[in-house]
């Protein structure tokens, strides 16, 4: 594991040289390929090195963290057309890259909480740095506050947890059975509001409208998922006590995730609609690690993975447009299909996979979720039908508006997709698709 630490951090140097920046994309997808060669166990955490290792869940999330880093450097060409700070936009996704990887892979539970916290920094750097809007700012304190609020909680009762049991390594967690009430609510409300839940999801909208594309990307891709991946590790110990008090999450998410799909249909900015298509799928996640049984954390895991590469492509889509029109609204963005019919091809592919169309991730991840929650209870079928049918209506209320109609007389000059765009859009829609070939890896873990 710490060849890898050492591989991103030997990287730095290219960062601060000239015309670099391709050549640190290279290096992070040659990263992606050697890693994916590792060997794997299904059942245990594997290449144990100084308190690190990964089993399935940190393998699948800390593939897709190095994956959309390298996809983000590729979005991101416009900061090295206009050189606004490359290297240091460079040093800052390295930065946030290493944190992730080291999320994902300690086994001490107060050493994740270190990682956990600091992958909000270089993450508020690229929204307050290379964002669009005066906004960013607000952006900005909404994402530290909403997030530390809660935080302070989480690290007091893993020193509770340490006075305990002597013991914060993540495996050895399966021995301990803590059935008590505030100890259990601080310890999962941080992962709830990074979700983010329905309630404490004000500060992700706002995120991703002011944020970049590396940083939405981000965001959508790898961020979401740390909430998703320390609910995952922290329900093994808080088993008892959340078969009393589950319902009350499971039922906030469901019709929260109805809520917000509703509120979709509302939105006239792309980068928002999206954003907030994402809280209703995260949702439907939380429903699933809530139940507890097998169905539910796979089919979370399966569907965080397929939400990270499916959010992360819609959002390259959105700046693509934004980059042509100056402008992400739905008003002005009309009639795309007359000016990018190829573009148009890859809204439809990645707008069908959001709606978890086969043969995406997103559809067997959603499956297993829907299995686990009907299983918990038959009343929760009512919420998960209006929200797969409102998912794919904000989907085709998306494509609908983007590309047809008649287009805005405020285009005076256009140009077609890029191959490097068309490159970056394959590469998020290719594994998301293919993967389902292999889907044994993900679902059979015991």
């Amino acid at each position: 594991m710490m060849k890898f630490l050492f591989f991103m951090l030997f990287m730095t140097p290219l960062c601060f040289k000239k015309n670099m920046f391709w050549l640190v994309q290279m290096l992070l997808f040659m990263m992606m390929y050697m890693f994916m060669n590792m060997t794997l166990s299904i059942n245990n955490f594997t290449n144990l090195s100084y308190l690190m290792g990964y089993d399935m869940i940190s393998f699948g999330l800390i593939l897709l963290s190095i994956w959309v880093c390298a996809l983000m450097i590729m979005a991101s060409e416009n900061l090295y057309k206009t050189n606004l700070y490359v290297n240091f936009f460079l040093l800052n996704i390295l930065l946030l890259l290493v944190l992730l990887y080291l999320t994902f892979s300690v086994m001490n539970m107060f050493m994740f909480y270190l990682f956990f916290e600091a992958s909000l920094i270089p993450t508020l750097m690229l929204i307050v740095g290379w964002g669009y809007q005066p906004e960013r700012i607000q952006a900005g304190m909404y994402l530290l506050f909403y997030t530390l609020f809660m935080s302070l909680p989480l690290l007091l009762s893993i020193f509770f947890l340490y006075n305990k049991t002597n013991c914060l390594m993540m495996y050895m967690m399966k021995f301990y059975d803590m059935n008590l009430f505030f100890f259990y609510v601080s310890m999962i409300m941080a992962f709830l509001v990074k979700m983010p839940m329905y309630f404490v999801h004000l500060w992700l909208p706002k995120a991703h409208v002011e944020a970049p594309i590396s940083g939405s990307m981000i965001l959508a891709g790898v961020m979401l998922k740390l909430g998703g991946y320390g609910l995952l590790r922290v329900m093994i110990f808080l088993q008892k006590i959340n078969t009393k008090l589950s319902f009350i999450w499971i039922i906030i998410s469901l019709i929260g995730g109805f809520y917000i799909s509703l509120k979709c249909f509302c939105q006239f900015d792309m980068k928002s609609l999206i954003a907030y298509s994402s809280v209703a799928h995260m949702s439907l996640v939380i429903g699933g690690i809530m139940t507890m049984n097998y169905w539910g954390y796979v089919g979370s895991y399966v569907l965080m993975i397929g939400h990270g590469l499916c959010s992360s492509g819609l959002f390259c889509l959105s700046n693509i447009n934004y980059e042509r029109l100056n402008s992400r609204s739905l008003f002005l963005n009309k009639g795309m299909m007359s000016f990018m019919p190829s573009m148009s091809m890859w809204w439809f592919l990645l707008l069908s996979s959001n709606m978890a169309a086969p043969p995406s991730l997103n559809l067997m991840g959603e499956i297993n979720l829907i299995m686990s929650l009907v299983s918990w209870s038959k009343i929760s079928m009512i919420m998960l039908i209006l929200i797969s049918f409102f998912s794919a209506g904000y989907s085709l209320y998306l494509y609908s508006y983007s590309q047809h109609g008649k287009y805005s007389m405020s285009i005076f000059s256009f140009y077609s997709g890029l191959s490097r765009e068309y490159l970056m859009l394959s590469l998020h829609w290719i594994p998301l698709n293919l993967m389902i070939l292999k889907i044994d890896y993900s679902m059979i873990w015991f």
